[in-house]
C-alpha cells in the first residue's frame, strides 16, 4: 500500500504528538485544513488514523481492512463513471421533468449551443420551477443552478476526493468534466453509485476470503 507523501507525514506527526487536532496538523504542516480535509477523512476511514471528537486524532495502526479501503478508495472516478444526461438551455421545465423520469436521474445537465456546460438542473429545482412557473414555455436556463455555482470532479480524481465534494457541498451528484476543456462533460458520477460500488468490492472481498 502506497500513501502519498503528505498522508506519510500526517502519520508520523499523529504518532508524536496524539491525540492531536486537525488545526494542530495543518500548523505543524503549514496547509490549510481544508488542504488537509480529504487525507485526515481517508486516513480516518481506512482504519490508520482514529478521530474523536474534542480531542483529536490518534494512531490506530494498519490492518488487512486498512488495505482493503485503501484500494477502493483510491479508485479512479473514469472506473466507475456513469454517461450524463445533457439537456439544452432552451427545453422547457416540462420536457425536463419528463427526461428525469424516463431516465430515472436524479441530475440533468444543461448545456448551450457549443454543447459547454452552462448549468446543472435538480429534482428539487424542477418540482420547484413547476410550482411557479409556465412549465409548458418556461426554459430551464430560468431555474438551473448556473456555472460558476457548479461543483465538479475529472476522471483521475480518487473516489474519495469525489466523495468528499458530494459530501461538502451535499450535492446528489457531480458533473465528470475534461480536465483540459472544463466546459465539456464526459460523465457523473453519484452517491448511490461510489454506494454500489463500495458494497459490491467488499462482497467480492468476504467471498474471497
Amino acid at each position: 500500500m502506497k500513501l502519498s507523501e503528505r498522508q506519510e507525514n500526517i502519520i508520523q506527526l499523529v504518532k508524536e504528538f496524539q491525540p492531536v487536532s486537525g488545526e494542530r496538523i495543518s500548523e505543524l504542516l503549514e496547509v490549510s485544513r481544508a488542504t488537509l480535509r480529504s487525507d485526515l477523512t481517508f486516513l480516518t476511514l481506512v482504519g490508520i488514523l482514529q478521530a474523536t471528537p474534542k480531542v483529536g486524532y490518534t494512531y490506530a495502526g494498519s490492518s488487512v481492512e486498512t488495505f482493503f479501503f485503501f484500494d477502493i478508495f483510491s479508485t479512479k472516478v473514469n472506473e466507475i463513471m456513469m454517461p450524463p444526461l445533457l439537456i439544452h438551455q432552451n427545453m422547457s421545465i416540462r420536457d425536463a421533468i419528463t427526461n428525469l423520469f424516463m431516465y430515472d436521474v436524479g441530475s440533468l445537465y444543461v448545456t448551450d449551443e457549443k454543447q459547454e456546460l452552462i448549468g446543472v438542473l435538480s429534482r428539487k429545482d424542477l418540482l420547484r420551477a413547476s410550482l411557479n412557473s409556465d412549465i409548458d414555455n418556461t426554459p430551464v436556463a430560468v431555474c438551473m443552478t448556473r456555472v460558476p455555482h457548479i461543483k465538479v470532479c475529472t476522471k483521475n480524481m480518487d473516489i474519495l476526493e469525489a466523495a468528499s465534494i458530494l459530501q461538502d457541498f451535499e450535492v446528489d451528484s457531480l458533473p465528470v468534466v475534461d480536465e483540459e476543456k472544463p466546459e465539456k462533460v464526459i460523465g457523473k458520477i453519484t452517491k448511490s453509485r461510489l454506494l454500489n460500488f463500495i458494497i459490491q468490492q467488499a462482497r467480492k472481498t468476504e467471498l474471497n476470503r
